[in-house]
């Protein structure tokens, strides 16, 4: 047996067990591709992540993140969570007040203000795929959420790593209402938000295709539908994200633009296990 330094992190909540967790497995650099996918089956949570030494010289470390059913090259709540281990198990950023996270979708500004309400935050990765989605996909999206075309605002590819595709409906308790139904559409990770004001949305994230009818609180759906809400300035300035209130989490997720144009993604982490994680040789 080998053992590992481990933590499992509540994200995006500032009430215990009502936000997503991820589980952190820290010095994992022995550990072989089945033995991380082994582990993460085994977890059973959306996400868990495998801290690894970085290979870019800028990086403070190299996360893969893997959810039950394979490896994903980014995600927004292991991201954070991923941070707030990593500093607690004694980790010094080379750059003052930003972590620099190294993943299969490139390096990841994670901002650190100790004491802040939002004390770390991610900078989005870029979008790699956005537009309409066509009328086949959106067709399919409203057969899973049992809506009418005519429900649908607006409707966007919202792609930072994970496949998004995401659909506005006409206000939050629109969101809050759906009772989806999966049967017949299990191909698509699908995003549905609303507005309560102009600084509020509901958002909920469903990704049968993984497993994971859907999921608690999401960093990289909120991340790039943050992006699109103000490169089409549906919203002007910082707002707030609730999520999995339909599952009984509490889950708030800050997104806030930035002068340089990015986009940061922001929310509470606590530590909730920790301890250390034995790996059988596979």
């Amino acid at each position: 047996m080998t053992h590992h330094r481990f933590a499992q992190v509540d994200v995006f909540s500032d009430d215990p067990y009502l936000g997503n967790p991820v589980a952190v497995i820290l010095d994992a650099d022995r550990l072989s591709d089945e033995q991380m996918g082994r582990i993460a089956r085994w977890t059973n949570l959306s996400e868990t992540t495998f801290v690894l030494t970085p290979t870019a010289d800028t990086a403070d470390y190299r996360v893969r993140i893997f959810t039950p059913g394979g490896e994903l090259p980014f995600a927004g709540h292991p991201t954070i969570g991923t941070a707030h281990a990593w500093l607690e198990n004694g980790g010094s950023p080379k750059r003052p007040g930003v972590i620099v996270q190294e993943c299969a979708a490139g390096l990841v500004d994670v901002h650190h203000e100790p004491g802040a309400a939002t004390p770390l935050a991610f900078t989005a990765p870029p979008t790699t795929r956005s537009g309409p989605l066509s009328d086949e996909v959106l067709a399919k999206i409203c057969t899973a959420l049992r809506v009418g075309r005519t429900d649908v605002i607006a409707h966007q590819w919202v792609v930072n790593g994970p496949q998004w595709a995401a659909v506005q409906l006409q206000d939050a308790q629109a969101v809050l209402d759906l009772v989806p139904d999966f049967s017949t559409v299990n191909d698509l990770d699908i995003g549905v938000f609303g507005f309560y004001d102009a600084s509020n949305i509901e958002i909920r994230a469903f990704t049968p295709a993984d497993g994971i009818i859907e999921d608690p609180v999401t960093g990289s759906l909120n991340a790039s539908v943050g992006q699109w809400l103000f490169r089409t300035g549906m919203v002007q300035g910082p707002y707030t994200a609730s999520q999995g209130t339909v599952i009984r989490r509490t889950g708030r997720v800050q997104v806030v633009p930035v002068d340089d144009g990015t986009v940061r993604v922001g929310g509470v982490a606590t530590t909730l296990f920790r301890g250390s994680a034995e790996t059988p040789a596979c």
